[in-house]
């Protein structure tokens, strides 16, 4: 194959790939901006890690590949179930864990073990520990968060259901933008995190479980399978846990948050008419632009509205979680990890998972 032919196969120039940049914001953005407005960590270089990201996984993969945040982490974070010492610890054990697993291929034979109800249960637990600090952050200003409400059914009624989340987000920070008065660019500085702000803890061990449960079913079996269902790629879930490995061990040292792999983003940019990695590139830029530009917007973007993000965002991850085979077993681990942590949630469902299964192979003998 000439470059010719390599860059014609990989990079075009099409407006789809514009709007499919897109597909990929829906959870992104709002959940950067909830962790950069309820944590210590900066905007800035937030979403300069998923800048630089989108860039380096279009020109490594050939293809649209989406980068996301952590759900999990991100909603525990958001909670105040983590500390932000704790939260990069636990990006940081995760990254470890991921590249550790991907490049000994072991990947493919651990994920049969981590049944799907248990993963869907995750999503679940997770929903609704964003869902109860959503409604706690909307009812700060009940006048504010029922003018968003009406504008993320407006979005619905108009069939944009999947961008619901991010035209609340386009309110808040135009009310965000009108507070700050005038923004000034800040690039972001790439000094290290202090060492001192990495809290090690069973919580934060408990927090990494959690999120690899969900990283093992969404971020890479269903990742993989995506991409080579659209676009006849070949990116084993091996290859996506030693990238998410690498990615989280080189960007959250910097202040990025940890980030992931996701069927979801990957979803999005195929359905806004991504079909090259120029999707990547394009939204790569945009994160880099409001990275510079868009730091004083954090500081002044009322609480209400991103309640209300939280919420609509919330609602997105259960509706993935209660589809499931086992919806009774999904229910209880979410249960667990929303009056627990989504660590024990994540023990609870797998033990679980496996006796139900030894069960069902007992009856169906007998």
């Amino acid at each position: 194959m000439s470059l010719a032919d390599w860059r014609e196969s990989r990079f075009d120039v099409a407006w789809g790939e514009v709007t499919g940049a897109v597909g990929d914001t829906v959870t992104v953005l709002p959940i950067v901006v909830a962790v950069a407005a309820l944590t210590d960590l900066g905007l800035g270089r937030l979403l300069a890690g998923f800048g630089l990201f989108q860039v380096v996984w279009g020109l490594y993969y050939g293809h649209p590949m989406s980068v996301e945040p952590m759900k999990a982490l991100a909603a525990l974070v958001i909670a105040g179930g983590l500390t932000t010492g704790e939260y990069v610890a636990a990006g940081l054990l995760a990254g470890g864990t991921l590249l550790v697993v991907g490049r000994t291929g072991t990947l493919g034979r651990l994920a049969p073990y981590v049944g799907e109800p248990v993963v869907r249960g995750i999503q679940i637990g997770v929903a609704l520990i964003l869902l109860r600090t959503g409604v706690t952050t909307g009812l700060g200003d009940p006048g504010l968060a029922a003018l968003s409400v009406v504008v993320a059914l407006g979005a619905v009624a108009l069939g944009y259901r999947n961008a619901a989340a991010l035209a609340v987000l386009g309110v808040g920070g135009a009310l965000a933008v009108g507070n700050a008065g005038t923004i000034t660019p800040h690039p972001p500085s790439p000094t290290l995190l202090d060492p001192v702000a990495l809290t090690l803890s069973r919580n934060a061990v408990g927090a990494t479980l959690g999120q690899l449960a969900m990283t093992v079913g969404n971020a890479a079996v269903a990742t993989s399978l995506l991409v080579g269902e659209y676009f006849d790629a070949d990116a084993s879930p091996d290859d996506l846990s030693t990238s998410m490995g690498v990615m989280n061990l080189l960007a959250v040292p910097l202040g990025a948050m940890p980030m992931c792999h996701g069927s979801g983003g990957v979803a999005g940019k195929y359905a806004f008419g991504a079909r090259t990695a120029t999707s990547n590139l394009v939204l790569g830029g945009v994160y880099l632009l409001l990275a510079v530009v868009a730091v004083d917007v954090v500081a002044s973007f009322p609480m209400a509205v991103l309640g209300v993000v939280l919420v609509l965002v919330a609602l997105e991850l259960g509706r993935a979680g209660v589809d499931t085979e086992d919806p009774l077993l999904a229910g209880a681990v979410g249960v667990v990890a929303l009056l627990a942590n989504v660590g024990v949630a994540f023990l609870v469902g797998l033990v679980g998972y496996h006796a139900l299964a030894r069960w069902r192979d007992n009856d169906a003998d007998t």
